[in-house]
């Protein structure tokens, strides 16, 4: 399959590391948009860590990379009332389906069928309400396609550990919130 014969795929991603298996994964089948939506990271060194690395990746990969400019105000009111949660709880789930929602309205204002998250690559995500989630927004937005990808499985987590070593990632120890930096695990 040539290059121009691949669909657009819009790829939400976290950060370098986590995007490190999927977009190779899917660049054999799709054309991939490495799609930025995580104004939930704290503080803004970190956001800018991760986007920077996360661009720098998309870009060696020949990748377009797109960033969601909506703000860390907007994701707060999204998680308003969770915020004592506890990490992976309900506060996760709202997050993940906003993020997932921005990314869903990313493609269908760019006329790209298909979405997906590297979310699922994680071993400490459920992918199983990753994945209902990406195909909850799908059938909410005619025209869209959720790719329900878990990408750790067959060896996706340790592949792309291997690459993110290989390219020299950036590897942060917490999620990404603010409550996830108090809630990490004691390492």
């Amino acid at each position: 399959m040539t290059a121009a014969a691949r669909p657009p795929l819009v790829l939400h991603a976290c950060c370098a590391v986590c995007a490190g298996y999927p977009l190779v994964k899917l660049q054999a089948a799709y054309d991939p948009v490495v799609y930025f939506s995580n104004p939930n990271i704290y503080p803004r060194a970190e956001y800018e860590r991760r986007r920077d690395e996360c661009r720098r990746y998309a870009e060696a990969c020949g990748c377009a990379f797109a960033e969601d400019d909506c703000g860390a105000r907007a994701w707060e009111t999204a998680i308003k009332g969770l915020e004592g949660e506890p990490e992976g709880g309900r506060r996760c789930a709202v997050c993940f389906r906003w993020r997932l929602a921005r990314t869903a309205a990313y493609a269908k204002e760019r006329g790209i069928s298909f979405f997906t998250t590297t979310l699922t690559v994680s071993p400490r995500k459920k992918s199983a309400l990753l994945l209902a989630l990406g195909a909850e927004l799908a059938r909410e937005t005619p025209g869209l396609v959720f790719l329900a990808e878990d990408f750790k499985k067959k060896d996706g987590y340790a592949k792309t550990a291997a690459i993110a070593r290989r390219e020299g990632f950036y590897r942060q120890n917490y999620c990404g919130c603010a409550m996830s930096i108090r809630q990490k695990p004691r390492e």
